[in-house]
């Protein structure tokens, strides 16, 4: 049995990690802890996700992932966490792998060690963020070694609310993967936690002929990458259908702090 833990902002599109569960069809197990999602708060919507992800809001479900047997823990939102920046992002998993006492990460990370799993450097983006958000990821990735050739939002300045993007549907998601994509680009991100992809993310990838990396497959991905357990799933992309990494790839496992 392997569990790993997921931190998940609010309410949206948390039903697919039950469904990445029966779809991996193991003895996996991805206990969640829904913490507070703060919204609206503060003056823009970048102090809103810092505080989302705040160290007090991530703390409050690690027990309760503890007493669940979890191995690794993970915090399930990619701009709760790439808003931070790079440096910041790592001081907020190290937080969390300390009040844990486990291996921990986020969404965030789990893009980059995923893309560079799959072999590539560079991505488009398909972002559903607000104007001001969207190129803070761009950031990020770049940060990371990455090559970002494009990022595409949905157009609205504010963009959608996390219920509006848990309402999308699977051909509107497709619309946007096919719209984001570049000729450049070796690898789409979607990276919007509040997006249900887990039931067509080989579709995504046929659509766009190309791996597709979306929040839900990366964050269950990443844990298990934590918890050092590969899985074959070719139902949730080429991500989960590699059996070994490209030679000479190697990874740090994660953000580890025991007390």
């Amino acid at each position: 049995m392997t569990t790993v833990g997921l931190l998940y902002p609010g309410h949206a599109a948390e039903a697919d990690f039950p469904r990445i569960e029966v779809m991996l069809d193991s003895d996996i197990r991805l206990p969640l802890f829904h913490t507070d999602d703060a919204g609206g708060a503060g003056a823009s919507r970048i102090e809103a996700l810092r505080e989302t992800g705040s160290p007090d809001r991530l703390a409050a479900g690690v027990e309760e992932l503890r007493l669940a047997g979890a191995e690794a823990l993970v915090w399930a939102s990619t701009d709760g966490s790439f808003v931070y920046g790079w440096d910041g992002a790592h001081q907020q998993v190290a937080g969390l792998a300390r009040a844990a006492g486990l291996p921990a990460s986020s969404t965030s990370f789990g893009f980059v060690h995923a893309v560079g799993e799959l072999g590539a450097s560079r991505v488009a983006v398909a972002s559903l963020d607000s104007e001001d958000v969207a190129p803070l990821f761009a950031d990020f990735l770049t940060a990371a070694g990455l090559g970002v050739v494009s990022v595409r939002a949905v157009g609205d300045a504010a963009g959608p609310t996390p219920e509006e993007a848990a309402a999308w549907s699977p051909e509107q998601v497709k619309e946007l993967a096919a719209a984001a994509d570049h000729p450049d680009a070796e690898v789409l991100l979607l990276p919007c936690t509040a997006l249900h992809t887990a039931a067509f993310v080989p579709e995504l990838e046929e659509r766009v002929g190309k791996p597709v990396l979306t929040a839900s497959q990366v964050t269950v991905w990443e844990g298990l990458r934590l918890a050092e357990r590969r899985v074959w799933a070719p139902t949730l992309g080429t991500l989960f259908a590699t059996r070994e990494p490209p030679p000479g790839l190697a990874e740090p496992r994660g953000i580890e702090v025991r007390e």
